[in-house]
């Protein structure tokens, strides 16, 4: 209000000529108050300016966060033809547009290649000569400032046209102002939509890999970046990449920040790291940082823990991070990070139920099952001692020891069913059987299970500890969409990929009602995005039942 009721003191006294063009002014100033989308505004405001002056050419230059060069160059006039030939836009660190920004005072100039403080042209931009720059002020600070070129008809721009356009650009920073207070109430709508988004994922019963998973998409959606990116600790006391989003993220699973990184101790004390560019900062020292530009990479910390880092690279050459950006993306990694606390503590209940309900079918495994089977191996051998008929005892003697085979393999499963997470070893086919074991309760059956070559010692840790999240995944699809009634997994270890190199293929296949038309894919494409990230790939089929029913889901990576 203050700065219209400014612009409207300044029309007043106005000569004879200014007078009969208010209603040029008026119809600009409604023009340019028009509309709340920032890009929008400025290019109507760069157009009604040359209009209101008779200028061929204008462009509005946004002064950046450091005050001392322009983030953004919005022009009118110039044609793309023109801007191709031109290359780079001016930064706002030399020549006149440089030395508004120091001084940002009204300018008139009749020559402005005459002025000492003009830096000349570059190849192929257009002649200029006559030149009107007005600053433009949005709640009493300096936006940008104005500029206006080559008045049409070879004359100077006036007296008049100063006073208009500084009223012009009252209006436009007016304008300005509504646009960014509209940009950044969309933005922090955005960035909660997105927080809740994680938070009602991970709460829906997730692993933690595709919980990672979640977070990096969500945070790479949100902050405009390249790459969504999940570190955690490792043993040697860096960071490691478990977790990644981005159009192309073969070779960056996996990748290792040393402990002696300066990033890394900021990290883990709970301190975010903001870069410029990653490409030329001496403090990022792995290989794909040579990818990215700006970065951001910040603490998932809760409750005074820190459980890792959520890294959020925009491409080289991209717009630096905003303060609004960053203190957004900070407070979507802390609500990351008390999500993920929360889905764990969630999982671990669960993991309680499964593991008292297992300690429940394995006592009734041994307390009846077993004792009755016992008892009727018992019955069978005494009627095979009693019988006269050698027929009839061979028959006997071998339902007795089928019946032993059987009482052998309950006694496995009692065993597996009591064995706690950390009693078993870490080999991969353990982790398999374990699995395997874990998803029975819930089937309601046992899948079977074989191995083909030596996957203990020939599949490295990354691609198990993914291949293991691959077979979870796809044993929940079964469970939860395929009605099966049988399952059967296969860990091959002696496959050739596509490009020759040694591979791992883990296959499961069931005997359900298969995919339907239209069916959601959601698991299917965890799966596929786990092995590209590896430099694999997964794929599905028909099942094992009758006829090609139910699905086989093909996963394969490099060992």
């Amino acid at each position: 209000m203050d700065a219209a009721t400014e612009a409207t003191r300044s029309l007043q006294g106005l000569s004879p000529e200014l007078t009969a063009r208010v209603p040029q002014l008026l119809e600009a100033m409604r023009t340019v108050g028009a509309g709340l989308d920032l890009h929008v505004t400025l290019d109507r405001i760069v157009a009604t300016a040359a209009e209101l002056a008779d200028a061929r050419y204008a462009a509005i230059g946004i002064i950046d966060e450091t005050r001392t060069g322009l983030s953004d160059f919005v022009t009118y006039g110039v044609s793309p033809q023109q801007h191709e030939q031109i290359g780079t836009l001016p930064d706002g660190h030399k020549g006149l547009l440089g030395a508004l920004i120091h001084d940002p005072r009204p300018l008139r100039l009749g020559n402005l290649t005459d002025d000492a403080r003009s830096a000349g042209f570059p190849p192929g931009h257009p002649p200029m000569r006559t030149f009107l720059g007005v600053p433009i002020r949005v709640q009493g600070e300096v936006f940008g400032n104005l500029y206006l070129t080559e008045k049409r008809g070879g004359a100077e721009f006036s007296e008049e046209d100063l006073h208009m356009v500084r009223v012009l650009a009252t209006e436009a920073g007016i304008a300005i102002g509504n646009a960014r207070l509209h940009a950044a109430t969309r933005q922090r709508e955005r960035w909660i939509d997105g927080s809740v988004a994680v938070t009602t994922e991970l709460l829906a019963g997730s692993d933690v890999d595709d919980a990672l998973a979640v977070v990096a998409e969500q945070a790479r959606k949100l902050a405009d970046s390249a790459a969504g990116i999940v570190l955690l600790p490792d043993d040697e006391g860096g960071l490691e990449i478990v977790a990644v989003s981005a159009d192309d993220p073969a070779g960056i699973m996996g990748t290792q920040i040393p402990n002696d990184s300066p990033v890394v101790e900021q990290l883990l004390t709970g301190e975010p790291v903001f870069v410029e560019d990653s490409a030329s900062d001496p403090r990022m020292v792995t290989d794909i940082a040579q990818r990215f530009g700006p970065s951001m990479m910040l603490p998932l910390k809760s409750g005074g823990r820190v459980l890792g880092t959520l890294a959020t690279p925009r491409s080289r050459g991209a717009r630096p991070f905003t303060a609004a950006e960053r203190t957004l993306a900070t407070q979507f990694a802390a609500q990351a990070a008390l999500a993920l606390v929360l889905a764990d503590a969630q999982r671990d209940r669960e993991r309680l139920a499964v593991y008292e309900d297992r300690d429940r079918i394995a006592r009734d495994l041994h307390d009846l099952v077993i004792q009755r089977l016992f008892a009727t191996g018992m019955i069978l051998e005494s009627a095979q001692r009693r019988s006269i008929v050698p027929d009839v005892a061979l028959g006997v003697g071998k339902a007795v020891d089928e019946l032993d085979v059987t009482i052998q393999e309950i006694r496995t499963a009692i065993f597996a069913l009591q064995q706690g997470p950390a009693e078993a070893p870490s080999g991969l086919r353990t982790r398999v059987l374990r699995e395997i074991g874990t998803a029975a309760v819930p089937l309601g059956f046992q899948p079977s299970a074989s191995f083909v070559g030596p996957v203990d010692s020939r599949v490295g840790e990354l691609t198990g500890k993914n291949l293991i999240a691959a077979l979870r995944e796809a044993l929940s699809n079964a469970f939860r969409h395929a009605q099966a009634s049988r399952i059967e997994v296969v860990v091959d270890a002696t496959i050739r990929l596509p490009d020759g190199t040694d591979g791992v293929r883990l296959t499961v296949a069931d005997d359900g009602i298969g995919i339907p038309d239209g069916g959601r894919r959601s698991g299917l494409k965890n799966l596929a995005k786990r092995a590209e990230s590896l430099g694999g790939c997964s794929t599905y089929g028909p099942g094992v039942g009758k006829d090609g029913t139910g699905t086989t889901v093909r996963w394969e990576a490099p060992l």
